[in-house]
């Protein structure tokens, strides 16, 4: 995880610096609060304020707003010992970034809720559609209490189909100016299918049923919520003035891939439908530029070149 973040991070910061010269230098550490005077926003599915981390201070460069992945959080918490896209961010401002310049969004609050309810990981509160209200708050506010005039965007996972989705609402394509996509199910997420050897069907595992609500967003790609996403024509998918980069593992062994990864067992490559579909390259964008990468262990990490999704 930590060979996968840091190497994330790296290309993430390479691309959203804009040519800028990137040192690396401490610039202080990224918290888990976000700033006095940040105004309190509900989380439209819990009921309560909002999470995430921000600082004030001076802000020279375009904001960054990082979005995690479906449950997950964007800081370890109590009931969530993960939350890495603090790390990413870490990783931003020690190489030029100004904390006051991160900011990181979590949409679902600290997972504690799914103790009692492990359901709740394929419900409706963990959906695009009902994240997108607290996205779009997130960020207005963001651009408010520091004056700038556009984002730009790191998602990961369920972050990047819902900052996509939030851009296709509000059309705010001219809002963000770069929009680096880490491994987002842009073409539908694997554990989905009614095949009884996938066993995230199982409540104990999350319960994505084909009936469940985010797999009625993300089981296919032929999902009403996908086929409007990314649109019907055939064209780019990323149409706007946003310079969008994708970065997915092309490892067999990743969870998209209907093969062992690492401790997980594999799960038929069956969409909700039960029509057998290929979700190993879901992440790719038509018309954006695209980083594979591969051998993202400790002891050999690497990655392809950049490369034109098809």
């Amino acid at each position: 995880m930590k060979t996968w973040i840091r190497h994330a991070a790296a290309l993430a910061t390479l691309a959203i610096a804009a040519g800028a010269a990137v040192t690396a230098q401490a610039a202080g550490t990224v918290g888990n609060t976000l700033p006095p005077g940040f105004p309190a926003i509900e989380d439209t599915s819990l009921g309560k304020p909002l999470i995430g981390f921000g600082a004030a201070g001076p802000v020279t460069r375009t904001p960054v707003i990082l979005i995690h992945g479906n449950n997950d959080t964007p800081f370890a918490t109590a009931c969530n010992p993960y939350g890495r896209v603090q790390a990413l961010a870490q990783y931003l401002a020690d190489n030029g970034y100004s904390t006051s310049e991160l900011w990181g969004i979590g949409y679902q609050g600290d997972q504690c809720d799914l103790a009692t309810d492990p359901t709740r990981r394929s419900s409706i509160a963990h959906t695009n559609a009902a994240n997108v209200p607290d996205l779009r708050r997130f960020i207005r506010a963001v651009m408010n209490f520091t004056g700038a005039k556009r984002v730009d965007i790191v998602g990961h996972s369920l972050g990047v189909t819902l900052a996509r989705e939030w851009m296709r609402q509000d059309e705010a394509q001219d809002m963000v100016r770069r929009f680096v996509a880490i491994d987002g199910p842009n073409h539908g997420i694997i554990n989905c299918s009614p095949d009884p050897a996938n066993y995230w069907q199982a409540p104990a595992a999350g319960g994505f049923t084909p009936q469940s609500e985010v797999c009625q967003e993300l089981g296919s790609p032929d999902t009403p919520f996908l086929q409007l996403l990314n649109g019907q024509s055939g064209g780019r998918e990323n149409d706007g003035p946003t310079k969008v980069l994708v970065i997915r593992n092309g490892d067999a062994s990743f969870v998209y891939f209907p093969v062992q990864d690492g401790s997980i067992a594999p799960v038929p490559a069956v969409d909700s439908f039960g029509k057998p579909t290929d979700f190993s390259k879901s992440a790719r964008l038509r018309g954006a530029r695209e980083i594979v990468l591969t051998g993202q262990v400790p002891t050999t990490p690497s990655c392809t070149p950049a490369t034109s999704a098809s």
